[in-house]
């Protein structure tokens, strides 16, 4: 009785688990009151929970996952990816006249949302192979064009991701592998084909990018002169950038490095001028050299056998899909989530698309969303504050496998960026993948109409231990 009273004459703290409103309901009667983040494993199914803690803790299982994921880290963290040239799509990815690349796991056109849809128009008219947006609709709805995902050519697009055969792509070397990743030129910000929009002013900009901007780069930057991704993404992470919302450093240290490769160049100063100011105006057009550069590192790891690293994570706008390495080629999907987060004035949640776009890639490797603490300019646009920044990061620590010292964090003591995210791990805790994105109208042409986050969804990451599982056959049924 005495402990009772005691209990009762004193403060008073309470540690909530689960459902956050119950915290925000005691919090707001005064009580102390710590939440805690947590989630049932195996998102609540009992079956696989059981199966998952007899992989978790069987020594012999957990020998040969420890092997192959020792393996990915390996070969990711020897990782050395290089701007070693530009190419087009058709030279150096091989696409056919009518076959274009889209981001995300593979979808039809007719099931595509806006912003893809209306990108895929642009880039029919930019191939010529259509004189007006009806003939162009009318050729995709016919099935004339063949689609596949950028990922099954080791190549990334942001957003609609369309790349399509006479596009210029910037080539990305792994310099310790010599594997290569491709991606498209970032177009600027505003009206641009990979929100959807297909008018004569992105039209005339594509080809400015294909007959200019293309061929001049194309001088400076070779197998024998090529530009260190890895190197200007490290020091962008110690300058703000998170490499994949925000790239404004990496883009300046990118300029300064071009700027001078072009004034020995031979080239007229209208040609170099006109070239670095394109560039110049554009902070995110380090952003596809950061996805390729990511792509790169992650197609070291794929298809090792007991392997649970995820090498990919993409979005159509419509389905957001993963693959793991031990699974290859296998997408695993479930439906693209809303991003949460704040939104350019004049416009709200009801006018965003689903989650879109190839650029997660780079949370995938370790930066983007998983680097947040590098990047205290971007929380204001994302939303949160800078502890949320350093949270989120710590976080990430427990979903993935090393530390990827490569790029150090100065907010985190400079201690690695948390790479390798580890499948197993997110379905044992429960938590899912950060993703630091933008946020793109629903409809085709209109363009990007806020920032926030968004997390991988766990049915994923469900789908793709379960078939893993599978592969083990009687030994997790013990």
């Amino acid at each position: 009785m005495n402990q009772i009273n005691h209990l009762f004459n004193n403060d008073l703290h309470a540690v909530n688990l689960g459902l956050e409103s119950f915290t925000v309901g005691l919090q707001d009667t005064g009580a102390a009151v710590q939440h805690v983040n947590w989630q049932p494993p195996a998102g609540g199914d009992v079956e696989l929970g059981r199966k998952l803690v007899h992989l978790l803790y069987d020594a012999s299982m957990q020998q040969r996952i420890d092997a192959a994921n020792s393996l990915a880290m390996e070969r990711m963290l020897s990782a050395h990816p290089a701007w070693v040239g530009v190419s087009t799509a058709k030279e150096a990815i091989g696409l056919k006249s009518n076959q274009f690349l889209h981001a995300g796991p593979p979808i039809p056109y007719e099931k595509m949302c806006g912003p893809m849809q209306g990108a895929a128009v642009g880039a029919v008219l930019f191939e010529n192979l259509a004189t007006t947006p009806e003939e162009a609709r009318a050729l995709l709805e016919s099935g004339g064009i063949e689609f596949a995902p950028c990922h099954h050519y080791h190549a990334v697009g942001p957003m609609a991701g369309i790349i399509s055969p006479s596009m210029p792509v910037f080539l990305i070397r792994n310099q310790s592998g010599g594997n290569l990743a491709y991606t498209n030129i970032n177009e600027g910000l505003g009206k641009v084909l990979r929100f959807g929009a297909y008018d004569e002013e992105v039209l005339t900009r594509l080809k400015w990018i294909r007959d200019v901007l293309a061929p001049t780069l194309a001088l400076v930057v070779t197998e024998k002169d090529p530009i260190d991704i890895r190197a200007i993404s490290a020091k962008a992470l110690h300058m703000g950038d998170e490499g994949h919302n925000r790239n404004a450093a990496a883009s300046a240290l990118l300029f300064k490095v071009l700027t001078g490769r072009l004034l020995v160049s031979g080239l007229t100063q209208k040609q170099i001028a006109d070239v670095l100011r394109f560039i110049d105006a554009n902070d995110h057009f380090y952003l596809n050299l950061s996805m390729a550069a990511s792509k790169a590192v992650l197609d070291t790891a794929s298809g090792i056998e007991d392997c649970t690293v995820i090498t990919t994570m993409a979005r159509n706008g419509v389905e957001f899909g993963v693959r793991m390495s031990a699974t290859g080629d296998t997408w695993f999907t479930a439906p693209a989530e809303y991003p949460k987060g704040l939104y350019f004035p004049g416009y709200s949640e009801k006018d965003a698309a689903p989650d879109l776009g190839d650029s997660s890639i780079t949370e995938t490797a370790g930066i983007g969303g998983f680097a947040m603490a590098a990047a205290p300019a971007i929380i204001g646009f994302v939303g949160g504050s800078s502890q949320d920044a350093l949270k989120t990061t710590r976080e990430m620590y427990k979903i993935t496998l090393r530390r990827n010292m490569n790029y150090s964090l100065p907010a985190m003591d400079f201690d690695g960026v948390p790479i390798g995210i580890d499948a197993l791990k997110v379905v044992d805790s429960g938590i899912a993948p950060v993703i630091n994105t933008g946020i793109a109208h629903k409809n085709a042409g209109v363009g990007q109409v806020g920032a926030g986050i968004v997390r991988a969804p766990m049915a994923c990451f469900i789908q793709a231990i379960k078939q893993y599982l599978s592969g083990f056959g009687k030994e997790v049924e013990k």
